[in-house]
């Protein structure tokens, strides 16, 4: 049986295709990225991975929302201009991170 290879599996080459010309655009029109960070940081998914790639590559303000007690690596740390920690479980988790969101980019952007 010959050796999965996902650099020729049509779905693969869809989402990569996809990814690269539409993706890039999609960053460089919006003011920041609010990413979600994965729970576990072992088993990275591959879209925040890429999304966040295309954030820094961009020069692009980051806002990395984690669940609370998260472990944030270091570089992440040092890459996001904001970490908000939220559960989003309920409407007022909800309510807390769209307020932090508004205040970051008041903060960021009132001076221009």
């Amino acid at each position: 049986m010959p050796k999965y290879d996902p650099w020729r599996d049509p779905d693969v080459l869809r989402w990569m295709r996809r990814t690269r010309d539409k993706l890039p655009e999609m960053i460089d029109s919006s003011r920041a990225v609010i990413s979600i960070v994965p729970e576990n940081g072992m088993k990275t998914d591959v879209k925040f991975a890429v999304e966040l790639g295309f954030s820094i590559m961009l020069n692009k303000p980051i806002v990395a929302v984690i669940r609370p007690g998260s472990h944030v690596p270091d570089k992440l740390v040092r890459v996001a201009d904001e970490i908000i920690e939220c559960d989003m479980e309920t409407e007022a988790d909800r309510e807390k991170l769209a307020a932090a969101i508004q205040d970051f980019m008041q903060r960021r952007f009132s001076t221009e």
